[in-house]
């Protein structure tokens, strides 16, 4: 090779025709057909001719020879037929070099052109040939069927995008119905929604992208508005059910086991290993819309001490282990509670009828039984399976206005009242803080209500089920029985004593918490003071809660128990379920008040600083317990625990963005 030569390279997918101005250490300096200069390395070039060029004419010349050469050459290649050689040829694995293609191809004299075109041929056109710059090698036949249906969705996708674009761009500004969304449009729609949801690990990113350049749109904020023309998400869509990949419907394929267990009724209830508690007079005491009781209450005045009973749904006795309706609750982790829906961990007509505490129904339970002095002091206590009927369904409300009245609640509200001075004796971090519950009506009408947990019945419940949780807890580890036991090293920090943190003191004491443990083993449990503790008075909604009552159960022989690598490895699999519940619920909670808050803007509010920051501070509205940021202002300084007043400037639920300026 010398100064002068007709060479060509591969750059950017194209053969570029060039000519040798200079060689030097392995490399070689070229004038392109595209009048630049490139040096590559020897081994870039993609083929070498003896063809010249007179380098001593004018550069434009010079450029003019190389476009006519690179012209003759691309022409050639109509003369090939690849297929055509392949279907020859592909019955001979073997590599072809480059002057045997090019005799194969032009059989008559040829030349460096012709080489020229054989190399480009096979470059554009790789589906019958491997390429390897001067050799072929046949591909076999189901690779080549494979390129070609390759190909063809390719085509066809091209085809998709062209028209996506188009139709996206007319749908964002006109409604559709959504049963007109078929054929090709409910693939488009599937490629957009998989993108919106998923980003950049979604296999349609690309394609989705492309539809939205093509239609001149944003992936986020308009690929929303789009969804909501289409009729596919409403304007409040949840859009964390979908990420997190929650299911709001049960399969069909449990059906047949909620008839099986339907159609037992009563006979599925046995009376040779329970205690018939039906006479006592049981209570229920919930909120006002709970339709599914799990837990209920009594109280027997025995002279000189009290016999506390606490009562809990025996679902394990419906939900078997193993059985299908077990698979979708342990998936399931938790019910879901939101302010416009609510996802059940068990079907509805187990969770709120045939599991269900209801008035006046008899209902298989495991009862905590507590002989308790009026001190609260307690003289000992047994775990029963028991049948039991309730008497009363009460709210929350109901207990609060009967206090005074009704000597059962007095007594189980003054019982509880000392347990907690107990658990705080004992070192229990007391956090108490308004809940803010967010209610739709049948017009998604938005109805704030903020709550008082330590209102006489909730108190009062909250303190019960805490005992009673304890007190089964106690019992598994008698029984050296593994559980899912919840357990809490101590607080980083405390801030204050007893129950008399104010709201700051409260809020910041909660971030100041210690993460509690899950695990099969008792521990102690400091948030709580108590030496060691499992949830076991929600099986109905929480499936810790179903496990640990199972193994209740296995020590009367009524289940067979979980080991303790069995209990590790269910706490394991509902790990990833109850973090996607806490974070749903607290989310949608956030997002229903946020559009609660849409219509306030120049509202003022009382908010208290709770931390600064570098450009600004991190504040509370009480009001609606919700934080956001407030930027600072230029000569104030602010400290935390600061009470201030803002006002509401820009809300936006869906983007989760909560302005306020001060004043």
């Amino acid at each position: 090779m010398e100064s002068g030569n007709i060479v060509e390279y591969i750059d950017f997918q194209k053969i570029v025709c060039a000519v040798v101005l200079e060689i030097k250490n392995q490399r070689v300096r070229l004038l392109t057909e595209s009048n630049r200069e490139v040096n590559l390395p020897i081994q870039r070039l993609s083929h070498k001719s003896k063809m010249n060029i007179n380098l001593s004419v004018s550069r434009n010349k010079t450029i003019d020879a190389l476009k006519e050469i690179s012209n003759r050459r691309n022409a050639l290649i109509n003369n090939i037929n690849i297929r055509e050689l392949w279907e020859t040829l592909n019955t001979e694995h073997e590599w072809i070099d480059l002057p045997t293609m090019t005799h194969f191809c032009f059989p008559k004299d040829p030349t460096s052109d012709h080489e020229s075109a054989v190399i480009r041929a096979f470059f554009n056109n790789r589906m019958y040939f491997k390429f390897d710059y001067d050799r072929f090698l046949p591909n076999p036949k189901e690779a080549v069927e494979q390129i070609e249906e390759k190909e063809k969705e390719t085509a066809r996708m091209n085809r998709l995008i062209e028209k996506a674009g188009l139709w996206v761009r007319n749908a964002i500004n006109k409604p559709f119905s959504k049963g007109s969304l078929n054929g090709e449009y409910a693939e488009i729609t599937e490629f957009l929604k998989s993108a919106y949801l998923w980003g950049k690990e979604s296999s349609h990113y690309q394609t989705a992208k492309a539809i939205l350049k093509k239609a001149g749109l944003e992936l986020d904020g308009d690929l929303f508005k789009l969804f909501v023309s289409l009729g596919i998400f409403d304007e409040d869509e949840n859009i964390d059910i979908y990420k997190m990949g929650i299911p709001v419907n049960f399969p069909d394929t449990l059906s047949d086991k909620v008839d099986e267990i339907k159609s037992l009724g009563d006979k599925y209830l046995t009376y040779d290993k329970r205690k018939d508690f039906t006479d006592l007079s049981v209570i229920t005491i919930d909120g006002q819309s709970t339709l599914d009781f799990d837990d209920a209450i009594s109280i027997e005045d025995k002279g000189d001490y009290y016999r506390l009973g606490v009562h809990i749904a025996d679902v394990a006795h419906y939900v078997r282990k193993g059985d299908a309706i077990d698979g979708e609750a342990i998936f399931r982790g938790s019910s879901i509670y939101m302010p416009d829906l609510k996802i059940s961990m068990l079907p509805s007509v187990l969770a709120e009828d045939i599991c269900s505490l209801k008035e006046g129904e008899m209902r298989p339970c495991i009862s905590v039984m507590v002989n308790i002095r009026p001190t609260a002091d307690i003289i000992d206590y047994d775990i029963y399976p028991t049948l039991i009927r309730v008497k009363r369904q009460m709210t929350y409300y109901d207990a609060n206005t009967c206090i005074e009245d009704d000597k059962e609640i007095a007594v189980l509200y003054d019982l509880a009242k000392k347990f907690r001075r107990t658990r705080l004796d004992s070192g229990a971090v007391h956090i108490t803080m308004p809940d803010i519950n967010v209610w739709l009506d049948e017009n998604r009408g938005i109805t704030i209500n903020k709550i008082n947990r330590e209102s006489p019945g909730r108190m009062m419940i909250s303190e019960i089920m805490i005992l009673a949780n304890w007190l089964m807890a106690k019992f598994l580890a008698e029984h050296n029985t593994p559980a899912v036991f919840r357990s809490q090293p101590d607080a980083r920090q405390r801030l204050y004593r007893g129950e008399d943190g104010s709201l700051f003191q409260n809020y910041m004491q909660r971030r100041l918490l210690s993460r509690f443990i899950l695990g099969s083993v008792p521990e102690r449990h400091s948030g709580l003071g108590l030496d060691s503790y499992v949830t076991a008075t929600s099986p109905i909604r929480k499936y810790y809660d179903l496990i640990t009552q199972r193994q209740i159960r296995a020590i009367y022989g009524l289940d067979t128990p979980h080991t303790f690598e069995e209990i590790d490895k269910i706490i394991q699999i509902v790990d990833q379920p109850m973090a996607n519940v806490l974070s749903i619920q607290s989310r949608r909670n956030r997002y229903w008040l946020l559009k609660y808050l849409e219509s306030r803007t120049g509202q003022k509010e009382e908010a208290i600083v709770l931390a600064r920051r570098r450009k600004s501070y991190q504040i509370l509205i009480p009001e609606y317990m919700i934080e956001c940021e407030l930027p600072s202002s230029s000569g104030i300084d602010l400290k935390p625990e600061d009470v201030i007043q803002v006002t509401i400037m820009h809300v936006n639920a869906r983007k989760d963005v909560l302005s306020v300026f001060m004043g």
